[in-house]
């Protein structure tokens, strides 16, 4: 169930993001204005115009979703804190910008692209949740290449026994021709 969770949420995150970036920058609303004698004007615009900060929060997600990957513990639930957070507020945006733009002729876009950026951060709020709920328990990173203290003086000892005291004199080896790795 652990790795599930874990993987669940990264997932989460991950797709919500990538759906808040995509529906954001799709047009919301399309204005046409009908001119006699000329081409019409149309002024397009997305959920981006009217709330930049809904990009802003979808990358803050991406980010999260890789901090889950890398934190562990406590750091970890605050990372889905964060990324619940940063749902939230994508869910907010994107009824605000909706709610100030007429939908003019945008047709499906008007309604079907904020309610993907809403879903978006549904999903990114959910792994959040389930980040800050249960993160302390999901396995780590592996340590297994983590240098210690102890490690690394063992390290410098056995390293100190193979290389020889003086780099010069292995220099002067070569110089001669022989082989001072033997």
């Amino acid at each position: 169930m652990n790795r599930r969770s874990h993987l669940a949420a990264i997932v989460a995150c991950l797709a919500g993001a990538g759906l808040t970036l995509y529906a954001v920058t799709r047009t919301w609303s399309l204005t046409v204005e009908h001119r006699a004698g000329l081409s019409d004007l149309s002024t397009a615009r997305t959920g981006a115009d009217e709330q930049p900060w809904l990009i802003g929060l979808a990358v803050v997600a991406l980010a999260g979703a890789g901090a889950l990957l890398a934190t562990r513990g406590v750091f970890r639930r605050v990372v889905g804190g964060l990324l619940t957070l940063a749902g939230a507020g994508v869910v907010v945006g994107a009824i605000l910008a909706r709610s100030g733009l007429a939908a003019g002729e945008a047709g499906a876009g008007a309604w079907s692209w904020p309610v993907a950026c809403v879903l978006g951060g549904v999903a990114i709020a959910a792994g959040g949740f389930l980040a800050a709920r249960h993160g302390h328990q999901w396995a780590a990173m592996s340590s297994r290449y983590e240098r210690t203290p102890a490690t690394a003086a063992t390290v410098r000892r056995e390293s100190s026994e193979l290389e020889p005291a003086d780099n010069r004199a292995a220099w002067d080896a070569l110089d001669r021709g022989d082989d001072p790795t033997v």
